[in-house]
């Protein structure tokens, strides 16, 4: 294994596991193969054997609703209670001390939390909090009708600390902090809350709730000292051991007076209710039986107890698993550290704040960082994270719901932050840098099964695609590719897709087709919709969409549709005003849709076969919808992605539209422009680029992609007369417009087309690979994007006759290109 061992210690690597980490991953974790799993901080990954052990114990047992009394309730029962005291053992915590009330999740124990002391006092309470806090723990302020604050460092969470013996305040006041940050493993002392219990012990109204669910996902909880606890304790199962999806607020007994004065109860809760005359209930005693409202999520807790069974037969102890990701983030935190472009700038900026220390557990096993190039600008956090997905390396991006901490370390104030969101920054989006400042940060984040490999993988593609081994300063297309022959451009091919995200109908040779303002007639003017959410599938998310293949059929006047190797096939007329087919019938009402962000109008087809064809082969619920007769609302926009409406003369399509032509054309369902042109030699140049590139940890040459995974309109070929002319890849980077065929039909070319992962589908298998996008990745990198490709739109004058008529235009394979070149 590459760097295993070199010149390292490895005293903690794997010390106490069972076996080798590597020999655990391949019996328990089969799903790992070939892919480098680092976002343990989003979850941690559960073992084959865990899931083996909770399926024997209920096809062993009959678990009933706990609140019964026959055998299968009892025994349920039971075993939530058996499974409560093993869980506390867990974390050191005495029962006679404290008690675990098991909720969905850490985010549902923090707003459990918030209840109780919305109800604790008339007045309301007080809420403090440090700037490292989760989302969840941020919204908790919300409920606070007495103030909060947010500390923004140890000194000032100290400062207040040592003022709360001469505090004069007599309501409830929290204070919450994360044990460790989850979005760059920052460590919060812990004993903050001994501290403020010894100060604020005359008025005991002063309480503790600690947000451990980024720390309990490697390193061991330890509640022994009752004394020195949080009062409540937040925390989720599933980072610990992957599953179940359960979480669990630990409460001290002390604070059982403060838990009783909620006021919401629910089933299970109570000894008794009257509903008629006086309202009355009485509570039940112990602090989880309060807090537990209704039937327990019993079958997930019953897993919990497989987890711990399992995670201590394979790793021992929390220690063990704290030891091995340490020395794994030593290692990872230090390779990054040392990356440098060919002119000494730093490759990483790593966001590891100063009094953090991997050796003395101030800092949890997570890298939080942004990348520059060697000129210092940043590379756009989105961009590294789909190229890493691309290599089936996963990772995670952006903000990770922990606002305080992205800002602090990126250097954001309120005010910017304002700016930004009325700019259109959104949580998850692709908005990576603004006002020159990254929005967010890459995170690497380590579990117990995290081996060597993953470290040296993850770093050796760092490495590989934006370690900077020489200047590079590589125009669009090389100056010695203009020659003064210039051989002639025809079209290869021309393609549709009816469907968005689906196949293509390639045109029949000698056949000429229209082509308007909105590109090629039939282009994207129908779309797969979620019948939950509304939104347009898209074959990035759903790569057996490519195996969907429709064929426009003119002589018979409908659009005939088979998926994969199935023999059945769908039919849908394409004039709209037929809707008494025996296969579909056409939605009379409007339906509002998503499209790449954009919020458009759909008629769907509500007949069940259009839905069950659709639905029954790619596995989600969805339907056929089509973009509506009317004005287009979407304007192409090469920067982003949308498209807008059609006239015609083709059977079929929109009817006339004479309203003035757009500055910008519209556009249908397609992302971003009405076509998208490429040039078969450029194909051809990216196919020797992957065949003869370098392939670190591969032994065998990438297979050739095909023209048809950029999904273009037309592709391009030269017309190469004579053995000197040689092709002329990415030459079309230098074209400002051209024209098509005997007529000369004007196009503009609007700019280079932005490349996704999407490219990666193989349009003839639906399997997703790395290739053609890593390659891309290397060679047509331009500002941080990563182009191939043209887009264009018919040019406006062309649509218009000298009598101001609409004319049609057409284009046919085999037509002449003249292009135009940026002069």
């Amino acid at each position: 294994m590459e760097g295993k061992g070199k010149g390292e210690s490895r005293a903690e690597y794997c010390t106490g596991y069972s076996e080798d980490v590597d020999v655990i991953r391949e019996r328990e974790y089969p799903f790992l193969k070939d892919t480098t799993y680092l976002d343990h901080a989003g979850t941690t990954l559960y073992a084959k054997s865990l899931i083996d052990s909770f399926a024997r114990d209920l096809t062993s047992n009959l678990f009933g609703n706990p609140h019964s009394r026959s055998s299968s309730s009892q025994l349920s029962t039971q075993r939530v209670d058996d499974i409560r005291l093993r869980a506390l053992r867990f974390f050191n915590a005495d029962p006679e001390e404290f008690d675990l009330v098991f909720v969905a999740n850490a985010t549902a124990a923090i707003k459990l939390v918030g209840d109780v002391f919305r109800d604790s006092s008339s007045q309301g309470f007080w809420y403090g909090h440090f700037i490292d806090a989760h989302t969840s723990l941020v919204g908790v302020r919300e409920l606070a009708k007495l103030g909060h604050r947010c500390f923004a460092t140890r000194d000032e969470v100290e400062g207040w600390i040592s003022k709360l013996d001469t505090d004069l305040a007599n309501f409830p006041r929290v204070f919450a902090y994360p044990a460790q940050s989850n979005i760059n493993g920052r460590r919060s002392p812990l004993q903050w809350c001994k501290k403020i219990r010894d100060k604020s012990s005359g008025k005991r109204n002063v309480y503790t709730l600690l947000d451990a669910a980024s720390f309990v996902s490697t390193s061991p909880l330890d509640l022994s000292d009752a004394s020195a606890a949080p009062d409540f304790t937040a925390l989720s199962f599933y980072k610990i051991f992957g599953f179940p999806d359960l979480g669990a607020l630990i409460v001290r007994k002390s604070a059982a007076a403060i838990v009783e004065k909620r006021k919401f109860f629910g089933g299970g809760t109570v000894e008794m209710v009257l509903t008629q005359e006086t309202p009355w209930h009485a509570k039940k005693s112990t602090i989880h039986e309060q807090l537990e409202d209704g039937t327990l999520p019993f079958h997930n807790i019953i897993a919990l107890d497989s987890a711990l069974s399992t995670h201590e037969r394979l790793f021992g102890s929390m220690s063990n698993v704290s030891s091995h990701t340490r020395y794994l983030a030593k290692r990872l935190h230090s390779r990054l550290t040392a990356m440098t472009h060919f002119n000494g700038e730093k490759v990483c900026q790593l966001y590891m704040s100063p009094e953090s220390n991997f050796d003395d557990f101030t800092q949890g096993p997570i890298v939080a960082f942004n990348i520059r190039n060697s000129s210092g600008a940043w590379i756009a956090k989105s961009e590294v994270e789909r190229l890493a997905n691309v290599k089936n390396i996963q990772i995670r991006s952006g903000s990770h719901c922990n606002p305080g901490g992205t800002a602090t370390n990126l250097g954001w104030t309120g005010s910017d932050l304002l700016r930004n969101y009325a700019a259109g920054l959104r949580c998850g989006d692709d908005h990576d840098v603004m006002d020159g400042r990254p929005t967010g940060m890459l995170r690497a984040s380590l579990g117990a099964i995290t081996n060597i490999r993953d470290i040296d993988v993850f770093t050796s593609f760092i490495d590989e695609f934006y370690v900077e081994k020489a200047p590079s300063a590589i125009p669009l297309v090389s100056q010695v590719e203009v020659v003064s022959q210039q051989p002639s451009f025809y079209v290869e091919s021309l393609s549709v897709y009816p469907i968005k995200s689906c196949g293509a109908f390639k045109i029949p040779e000698g056949q000429r087709w229209e082509i308007k303002r909105e590109g090629l007639a039939w282009d994207r003017e129908w779309c797969l919709i979620h019948q939950g959410t509304g939104a347009a599938l898209s074959m990035k998310k759903y790569p057996r969409m490519a195996l969907i293949r429709p064929v426009i059929d003119l002589d018979r006047g409908v659009l005939r549709i088979t998926c994969g190797s199935e023999s059945q096939e769908l039919e849908i007329s394409l004039r709209r005003e037929i809707t008494n087919l025996v296969t579909t019938s056409l939605c009379q009402s409007a339906k509002s849709s998503s499209v790449c962000g954009d919020r458009v109008v759909v008629q769907a087809y509500t007949a069940p076969t259009v839905a069950s064809f659709f639905s029954n082969f790619l596995g989600v619920p969805c339907s056929l919808a089509r973009f509506p007769p009317q004005i287009s609302t979407r304007i192409s926009n090469p920067a982003r992605s949308s498209r807008g409406n059609r006239s015609t003369s083709m059977p079929g399509s929109f009817p006339e539209d004479l309203s003035p032509i757009p500055e910008q054309p519209p556009i249908l369902l397609s992302n971003e422009s009405p076509i998208l042109l490429i040039s078969r030699s450029s194909v051809n140049r990216l196919n020797e680029n992957i065949k003869y590139n370098p392939r670190p940890n591969h032994n065998t040459t990438a297979r050739a992609v095909e023209a048809d995974v950029f999904r273009a309109n037309i592709v391009v070929a030269e017309n190469l007369h004579q053995l000197a002319n040689a092709e002329r890849p990415y030459i079309e980077d230098t074209w400002e417009s051209f024209s098509v065929g005997p007529e000369q039909l004007n196009f503009d070319v609007l700019g280079s087309c932005q490349r996704c992962q999407m490219v990666c589908i193989d349009p003839f298998t639906g399997i997703r690979r790395e290739e053609p996008f890593s390659t891309l990745a290397k060679t047509r990198k331009f500002n941080s994007k990563i182009v191939f490709g043209r887009h264009a739109s018919i040019s406006r004058m062309e649509l218009l006759r000298d009598s101001g008529i609409p004319k049609s235009c057409t284009v046919m394979v085999g037509d002449v290109v003249t292009p135009s070149h940026v002069s």
